[in-house]
């Protein structure tokens, strides 16, 4: 029995040291990436380990059309500036759309939630990675500014097979950089995140497309940070 407890003790104390270097080495990588373009993510890790090539080209803040920045909050978190990284209202909203669905049909993650998981973890989904979103999400918050929050996940959210961040997406599918998309491309390009390597190849779906015009029809509403 003593010789149990031991060894119990040490994989705990193992896996609390684990963590500690885990969010030390998130807590380096945020304070280098407030300031410095990121050009890598745990998606893109992933992605390249599969055997895949990853496009990705980082621009700042103010080389990102104003349309672009409108559609992502008013299509993936309109809460966005007045949340401290999480919105109960959504996640309240999206419990209610799961239960009467009988399945999870919503997730209610904000802007931030969605960086923390492409900056550092994957899309598998358990309830430690959800705690490890959670942690990471209040640690993106209180090191960044909204300004930067949204840059970032419109640097390295996915939308195409290897196409990274909004710059590669305009070049690929509209040949121009992103500081000149138009109202109509910055809405399709921020409705095919649900499922970017999909729509890359069905452009013309009617989801997407009904998705597009939604967004269109919000994008006055945004308020940008």
């Amino acid at each position: 029995m003593t010789a149990v407890f031991t060894i119990l003790k040490r994989i705990f104390w193992a896996l609390m040291m684990l963590a500690v270097a885990f969010y030390i080495a998130v807590a380096g990588l945020l304070m280098v990436w407030k300031t410095q373009p990121i050009n890598n993510s745990m998606f893109m890790v992933a992605h390249r380990l599969g055997g895949g090539d990853v496009t990705q080209t980082w621009v700042e803040y103010d080389n990102i059309a104003k349309s672009a920045k409108q559609a992502a909050i008013v299509s993936e978190d309109s809460r966005f500036v007045s949340h401290h990284g999480f919105d109960m209202d959504g996640i309240e909203a999206a419990m209610k759309k799961n239960e009467s669905a009988g399945t999870v049909a919503a997730g209610g993650s904000t802007i931030t939630q969605q960086l923390a998981k492409n900056l550092f973890l994957t899309s598998h989904r358990s309830y430690v990675r959800k705690g490890l979103e959670a942690s990471i999400t209040v640690m993106i918050e209180g090191m960044w500014d909204k300004k930067r929050i949204l840059t970032a996940y419109l640097n390295v959210a996915e939308f195409g097979n290897g196409i990274y961040g909004i710059e590669e997406a305009a070049k690929y599918y509209f040949n121009k950089p992103a500081s000149k998309l138009n109202r109509d491309e910055s809405a399709l390009l921020i409705s095919m995140l649900t499922n970017p390597k999909y729509y890359e190849k069905n452009m013309s779906n009617k989801r997407l497309r009904n998705k597009q015009r939604i967004i269109m029809r919000r994008m006055h509403q945004a308020v940008l940070p």
